[in-house]
């Protein structure tokens, strides 16, 4: 989530790992399907009826499926980083007429000024370099008294596995993510009023390591820091690592923590300044 080595992200990396991983992901995405369930359910207690919708970072397409139920009579653009993730979405789904789906990076949104009236992003922007950034990008795309609905994820997550490579080189093997209270200051710089942040702790048990580290390759997520050394892990390091998490087995079973940070904002009703993006996508509704 910073620019500071060795924690930077190495975007092509992060796309390539994630166009590997499509075919497995749904497969082995239970917590993300199951974050991406949670946040749909709170826009249900949210009185909103938006024309355009943007999921930003769709992956497969659950979310802009689960938008598209919610809200029948609006536009839904799914976004993604990953072209084979995209290419699932619009597997899944007979309802896509373009540009309902578009490849780009979330800070760098390829949209006009004021194209949405909801932006629905689950579990992507702790992939983002520059948080301040994207925000900013998604306040410039949302309308007036748009809203901005999104989960992310906090420092702790995956917190065992990070302490126990600490023991084994030191090196940064798991991205870092940022406090709760930060991504609400970041709103708040972004011209976002009314932020509203909560944080929920969720845990996936494990038999052993190597069924954390075949899941998290199967999602895609694995490390793409641009400080991650070149090599591949080998037999010894990987027992090491097996030897550094047995301190967390609880009840015959390794836990894998997730901080999981949900928040929500709103665009006053003054427009953005512009910062129009050269051949930018118009959105209408219908």
């Amino acid at each position: 989530m910073t620019d500071a080595s060795p924690y930077r992200l190495d975007k092509r990396r992060v796309r390539a790992t994630f166009d590997q991983a499509a075919s497995s992901y749904d497969e082995a995405a239970v917590l993300q399907r199951e974050v991406c369930s949670r946040l749909l359910e709170r826009l249900q207690w949210v009185k909103l009826d938006p024309a355009r919708v943007l999921d930003a970072g769709a992956g497969t397409g659950q979310g802009a499926q689960g938008l598209k139920r919610l809200y029948k009579g609006s536009r839904v653009v799914a976004l993604d980083l990953s072209p084979a993730m995209l290419r699932l979405t619009a597997k899944g789904a007979g309802w896509w007429r373009k540009p309902g789906l578009v490849c780009a990076d979330v800070e760098s949104l390829p949209f006009a000024d004021a194209s949405f009236d909801l932006i629905f992003s689950s579990l992507t922007v702790q992939w983002c370099n520059d948080l301040d950034r994207a925000l900013a990008e998604f306040r410039r795309v949302l309308s007036p008294q748009g809203l901005l609905m999104f989960t992310t994820l906090g420092p702790d997550t995956l917190v065992e596995l990070r302490r126990a490579w600490e023991v084994v080189d030191g090196r940064a093997h798991v991205n870092a993510f940022m406090d709760m209270h930060d991504i609400g200051d970041a709103l708040v710089r972004a011209g976002f009023a009314d932020p509203v942040m909560d944080v929920e702790r969720m845990t996936v048990t494990y038999p052993d390591v190597r069924g954390l580290m075949r899941d998290l390759k199967a999602i895609g997520a694995t490390n793409a820091l641009s400080g991650r050394g070149r090599g591949l892990t080998g037999p010894g390091r990987l027992r090491a690592l097996e030897a550094a998490y047995e301190e967390y087995r609880q009840e015959g079973l390794l836990p894998a923590s997730y901080e999981v940070v949900y928040g929500h904002a709103w665009v006053p009703d003054a427009p953005a300044p512009s910062g129009l993006p050269k051949g930018a996508i118009p959105i209408r509704a219908g």
